[in-house]
């Protein structure tokens, strides 16, 4: 069971956490009664941390607003949450432009860990290793990423001065609805107020971003994630594809996810069964044609090629050379 100094500064942390805590919610996390978390606030006070008591019906403990906090602590669990997420982040590219900002906030953190932890943490870290390579990764600057964060919060429109693909330079003003990391990039999807339309926006290719005066209504309908999934799905490529594959969603999707395909189900014909003559029609674009035969191979499933008939040749190239292969000896 803990001691007391130790609910004690468990009680300093749900403070921290901000809000007001009403006494019944910080007995029952400190598993103690009503009285005692009284007790354990006074000795707060005595330590001159300012925690005030708030009246009424929803009334509780809080901390003086301006209160510089203490030093950060953490338990063997948050600090091994805390360096996971570090590396995790930095192997995946969802970092600012600042490419050493992670490290050194590593390094500070193990400097000030009790060495039997450190040494713990260190142990783990050399014996973890990864499935893929670090990538090179174009990585947002982080002052454009807190400023579009602060616009989607609060619903103002954002100035971003962006340059596209293909080296043009423009500057928009953005009702952004929201930021979401996709494939180790950093994307912000909402309303390009110039054009009236949804677009999505990578935030690495943001020069800049200013927030304007006024306000707007984000719209009902899908997430942002799901908004920069279709956007995907649906982006101007030279080759306009479209098939039919007999098979399920599931099987479908583990092949073309969300962000490469959309798909819509079909109607069984007259007299068939829906379990067994289940076809979904599946419409991609893509700028090459050349990895799409691999994938309806490892699919496995029945399929017809709508469009394009280039992409027919492909697929019977690549079934020739597969069985030629088996053939040989």
């Amino acid at each position: 069971m803990p001691r007391p100094t130790g609910r004690v500064l468990t009680l300093l942390e749900l403070l921290q956490s901000g809000g007001t805590r009403t006494v019944a919610e910080l007995a029952d996390r400190l598993g103690v009664e009503g009285r005692t978390v009284r007790r354990y606030v006074d000795q707060l006070i005595d330590l001159d941390v300012p925690v005030e008591s708030v009246r009424g019906r929803y009334g509780g403990y809080r901390l003086a607003p301006g209160y510089r906090l203490p030093p950060l602590m953490l338990s063997d669990d948050e600090a091994l949450a805390v360096l996971l997420g570090l590396v995790a982040g930095r192997r995946a590219g969802l970092t600012t432009a600042e490419h050493t900002a992670s490290e050194t906030a590593s390094a500070k953190i193990r400097r000030v860990l009790p060495k039997h932890i450190a040494r713990r943490l260190d142990t783990l870290l050399e014996a973890l290793a990864f499935t893929d390579q670090p990538g090179e990764f174009d990585t947002p600057d982080a002052g454009v990423l807190l400023t579009v964060a602060d616009a989607v919060r609060h619903h103002r429109p954002v100035s971003i001065r962006y340059t596209d693909r293909d080296g043009r330079r423009s500057e928009r003003t953005l009702h952004a609805y929201g930021i979401v990391a996709h494939a180790g990039r950093w994307y912000v999807t909402g309303k390009d107020a110039g054009i009236g339309e949804d677009r999505t926006f990578r935030l690495d290719r943001i020069a800049d971003a200013r927030t304007l005066p006024g306000s707007f209504e984000a719209p009902a309908g899908p997430d942002p994630a799901q908004r920069v999934l279709s956007g995907f799905a649906t982006a101007e490529y030279r080759h306009e594809v479209t098939l039919r594959i007999h098979g399920t969603v599931e099987q479908i999707r583990a092949r073309l996810p969300a962000g490469v395909a959309s798909l819509e189900e079909l109607e069984p014909g007259a007299g068939q069964d829906r379990a067994t003559e289940r076809w979904l029609r599946v419409e991609l674009r893509a700028e090459r044609l050349d990895w799409l035969p691999p994938v309806l191979a490892s699919l496995d499933r029945p399929f017809v090629i709508e469009r394009p008939d280039e992409l027919r040749g492909l697929v019977s190239a690549l079934a020739d050379r597969l069985a030629s292969y088996a053939r040989r000896a």
